[in-house]
């Protein structure tokens, strides 16, 4: 029996347990499938109730994070939204998770469906399916959960029986590459954007389902936010480009905006944050501090995208930690931003918290902390119950001029002062990341990483006087993502990238005065071009994500199950017929009059801004924050109706009356 056929045996909204249950202990770490964590919510199928007429007046929502328990649960997008969701009287909200492929295995043998761990329902049964993506990596994994709902894979092949497809999170803002897939986008901030779309299905229920799944989605659309790809039809030229992107029907517009949540203050998400019941991979308690960035850096898709900086108050955020450790019992606090450091208030919550919970097990950290923001005294806060973990720096780029290309404003003389600092008060361990394959790179600013380590470690012995000084170096591979001045590059191929790491590993390990003082950590270069496919495509790179899947491709995040023959053997097939293929998509540098594939999705962003941006970085032309500079006309304030909301605010962070 299918999942599909089974569900027709079953109550709408009825749990599926007791056909779970039996399998789970055939799998490995049964528990992340049982539900039950602290914090979760139960709520009634039909907890809104019915109209006059008998139309039921409840909005479903499964939220899921498109990866496996440990990573899904502690992200803070979906944990947010769960909360917002479910705090509504007539909305119910449950989660959500990729299984394992033991259990899908057996889920698929006995005809048991994709199902929440709150209440173990079949996803099938809810109006929403709502998928946040942090990173393109996850397609496969939707794919594999629609199947096991019994959802069609292709949106055009749902019926008024089926959930609405919706994504959102950073890699929603392309969401052509799974065109075929979802029925809506929302690109932006998350919360008031699920709370409208709730009260437009209540609506719509209420008034008998007008149009169905059609007349559902036309009025999502209507609003603006909500990027409905079956609504579009793209264009194509002749070599392949896109012609252009037009709507197919009235009433559509033309750009889809992203939401912006301004006043932070008013959203202190989450008042309960969920505790996991098995091992995750954040065991702690995170407050987001402010929200955006304004640093520039050219190839922060994130920063980009997230504009303007909001700050969140200081007391705020001292309520938001206060509450979150009462509700959960964990004993360390993040302090999260995409650079936690910049809050303009960030000594005084620093302090703040330290002395509020001086002689507690409670400990801070700043999981994101530039190196020209960081300093000795905001460390010594952070770590005064005697909790000292390793620093992590950011430097990105290997050179002086290579930092002045991706706008990352941190010279040798900051880093060095900086880990001298460090070392010199008791720290023992740095660790520093950087990318490789930016663009302009050459392979000497990839070996400056070497020395640039090796002067950390000969920095960290003279100012300690000690020998057991270490220093790890993290490599990443730089992917050009949309909505950044980089949209525009050329990503450095696979074996390129590893030749030039293997380089930079030799010259590291040359040297036999460090030795193991240097740790050299890095990912090889075929799963991010993998990345880059996906993060610029377009609708046609659907055929290739399908294609992959079908072929076995799961968990394509996790370097033990991602498999690049595979992925190029499924391009090279589902490609075959067009005047495309990967390295179109990913080695081939654009030019300034190409219509890109999200240009019909507004982040705020003008475009001509950042095509002057790219070639700034082309110019090494670097750019200041503009929080603390005149406007340089990036173009979001004005198109979005927002404005950049920092401090100080003049308060300050009391102790507690009692511990």
């Amino acid at each position: 029996m299918t999942a599909t056929t089974q569900r027709s045996a079953r109550a709408p909204g009825a749990s599926v347990y007791a056909d779970l249950e039996p399998l789970l202990e055939q799998v490995s770490k049964p528990v992340q499938y049982v539900g039950g964590e602290l914090n979760s919510q139960v709520k009634d199928w039909h907890v809104g109730g019915h109209g006059p007429d008998g139309a039921e007046l409840t909005a479903r929502w499964a939220l899921m994070y498109p990866d496996a328990y440990e990573v899904g649960l502690p992200n803070q997008g979906v944990m947010i939204l769960y909360e917002v969701l479910n705090e509504q009287p007539d909305v119910l909200a449950e989660r959500t998770y990729a299984v394992w492929p033991d259990l899908e295995a057996l889920m698929r043998e006995h005809g048991v469906p994709q199902f929440t761990v709150e209440s173990h329902r079949a996803v099938a049964d809810f109006d929403v399916l709502g998928l946040s993506f942090s990173t393109e990596l996850c397609y496969t994994n939707m794919l594999t959960a629609l199947d096991l709902a019994g959802i069609p894979l292709h949106a055009a092949d749902r019926t008024d029986e089926h959930p609405i497809v919706l994504a959102g999170g950073h890699a929603a803002f392309n969401p052509e590459p799974i065109a075929d897939f979802i029925d809506a986008a929302v690109i932006g901030d998350g919360e008031e954007a699920v709370l409208a779309a709730s009260r437009i299905i209540t609506a719509w229920k209420a008034e008998g389902r007008p149009g169905g799944r059609t007349g559902l989605l036309t009025r999502l659309a209507a609003t603006g936010g909500v990027y409905v790809p079956a609504f579009y039809d793209v264009e194509y030229l002749a070599d392949g480009r896109i012609k252009r992107v037009v709507p197919n029907r009235s009433g559509v517009p033309w750009r889809v905006s992203k939401h912006t949540v301004m006043d932070l203050d008013a959203w202190p998400y989450p008042k309960q944050p969920l505790v996991p019941v098995a091992e995750s991979v954040h065991e702690r308690m995170s407050v987001e501090i402010f929200r955006g960035c304004t640093r520039g850096c050219r190839f922060c898709q994130a920063g980009m995208i997230t504009r303007p900086v909001r700050e969140r108050s200081i007391t705020g955020i001292g309520q938001m930690v206060q509450r979150g450790l009462d509700a959960t019992g964990y004993e360390e606090v993040g302090l999260l931003s995409l650079s936690s450091a910049d809050h303009s208030e960030i000594g005084d919550i620093a302090k703040g918290l330290a002395d509020r919970y001086e002689g507690t097990n409670t400990g801070l950290s700043l999981p994101s902390t530039r190196v020209d923001a960081f300093n000795i005294d905001l460390a010594n806060e952070l770590t005064r119950n005697g909790r000292r973990s390793g620093l992590t720096f950011a430097p990105e780029g290997g050179s002086e001029r290579l930092r002045k290309v991706i706008n990352k404003m941190v010279s040798e003389e900051d880093l060095i002062r900086t880990v001298a600092a460090a070392y010199g008060a008791g720290w023992r361990q740095v660790k520093l990341y950087f990318m490789c394959g930016l663009p302009t790179e050459t392979d000497e600013d990839v070996l400056q990483i070497a020395e640039l380590a090796k002067k950390v470690i000969d920095t960290g012995r003279q100012v300690s006087g000690r020998r057991d000084i270490r220093c790890t170096v993290s490599i990443g591979g730089f992917v050009p993502k949309p909505h950044t001045p980089f949209q525009w590059a050329a990503q450095l191929g696979p074996e390129e990238t590893d030749a030039r790491l293997l380089k930079l590993r030799e010259a590291i390990r040359a040297d036999r005065r460090y030795g193991s003082a240097i740790g050299f950590r890095y990912h090889d270069g075929q799963p991010g071009l993998v990345e880059g496919l996906l993060s610029r495509g377009d609708r046609r790179i659907g055929a290739v994500i399908e294609q992959v899947w079908r072929a076995g491709s799961r968990f394509d995040g996790w370097s033990e199950h991602f498999s690049y023959e595979r992925w190029m053997s499924a391009a090279a097939e589902a490609l075959a017929d067009l005047p495309v293929d990967v390295a179109w998509y990913t080695t081939r540098e654009r030019d300034e009059v190409e219509v890109l594939p999200w240009d019909h999705l507004d982040s705020g962003l003008d475009k001509e801004w950042l095509w002057e941006d790219w070639l700034d970085a082309l110019d090494e032309n670097e750019v200041e924050d503009c929080r603390w500079t005149p406007c340089f006309d990036c173009g979001v304030c004005p198109q979005m109706n927002t404005e950049i909301q920092i401090g100080p605010t003049g308060k300050k962070l009391l102790p507690l009356s009692v511990l």
